[in-house]
């Protein structure tokens, strides 16, 4: 009997140390274990490559031009028309129409001279008259200047007339350009420049005015000039079926009816002193000089 109760008791304490062996393993390979991954959430940072979507791109309106800024012009631009000037004008009605060069008004600066045949930026044909003059760009006034006669003198009282067939860009205001001629009358070549005065003049000897039109014209466009006349002509107009349509006139001395209204009909020319002079009969005969019976009062 008690071998049987020793045996029992040590059958147990083999099981007990058995189940502590057990416990003791697995508490082991328990505190062993990691710790499980945070679960993986779904964002734009940790998305494969491929689902992933393009980070917006920073854009930037285009600038807009400063109001007062003109677009440089490029190899892409439309060439301008070549009757369209930029500075050309039509003088509105009730302003002056004697513009910068005023009758009875004395104007001060320099003169030079240059070989003239009277050809030049005012259009006119070579003429044998060679006292001519080249206006500076100012006075020169979107060719209001073109075909007046200005009186100049010299220091010592020597004076000469000439008609304005030209314009000297580089001049400064007050600044005649003289034919070698008419410097000569005033002072010896020599002396290069020469300080002057000068004035509008109204010759005696002035003949009858002409009108020519410009290559090219026709009843759908065209450019007509005015020549020979005493005294600046301000305004040219063009008759219509509903009255005067007045033209804007051109850097190179035409005035221009750009769509054809008034080619070919009655001409009506104003000068500086609002003299109107009206002609008829002057057909569309391009680069032809078209004489007529009228010509301005002297002033």
């Amino acid at each position: 009997m008690r071998n049987r109760l020793l045996w029992i008791a040590a059958a147990t304490a083999l099981i007990v140390a058995s189940l502590t062996v057990v416990l003791l393993s697995d508490g082991k390979a328990e505190a062993e274990r990691p710790a499980a991954a945070p679960p993986v959430t779904s964002s734009p940072a940790n998305a494969p490559a491929t689902a992933r979507a393009p980070a917006p791109r920073k854009t930037h309106s285009a600038a807009k031009p400063s109001a007062s800024r003109k677009p440089s012009a490029s190899a892409t631009s439309a060439p301008p028309k070549p009757s369209a000037s930029p500075t050309s004008q039509v003088p509105p009605a009730g302003a002056s129409l004697a513009g910068r060069i005023r009758p009875g008004v004395s104007y001060r600066g320099m003169a030079t001279f240059y070989d003239s045949d009277g050809t030049g930026a005012c259009m006119y044909d070579a003429s044998d008259d060679v006292m001519t003059a080249a206006m500076n760009h100012t006075d020169y006034e979107t060719a209001k200047a073109c075909g007046a006669y200005v009186t100049v003198r010299a220091a010592d009282g020597r004076s000469v007339t000439v008609r304005v067939t030209n314009e000297c860009p580089e001049c400064a205001p007050g600044h005649l350009d003289l034919s070698a001629e008419a410097f000569a009358a005033l002072a010896a070549p020599s002396a290069g420049q020469i300080p002057i005065t000068w004035e509008l003049a109204s010759p005696s000897d002035a003949g009858a005015l002409a009108v020519r039109y410009k290559t090219g014209s026709s009843r759908h466009w065209c450019g007509i000039q005015v020549i020979g006349h005493r005294n600046p002509v301000a305004r040219l107009e063009v008759g219509t079926g509903s009255g005067w349509r007045p033209l804007p006139r051109a850097e190179y001395n035409y005035f221009l009816a750009e769509d054809g209204g008034g080619c070919g009909g009655a001409i009506r020319v104003t000068d500086i002193h609002g003299e109107r002079l009206t002609v008829q009969g002057i057909g569309i005969r391009p680069d032809a000089v078209q004489p007529t019976r009228v010509q301005f009062a002297r002033h």
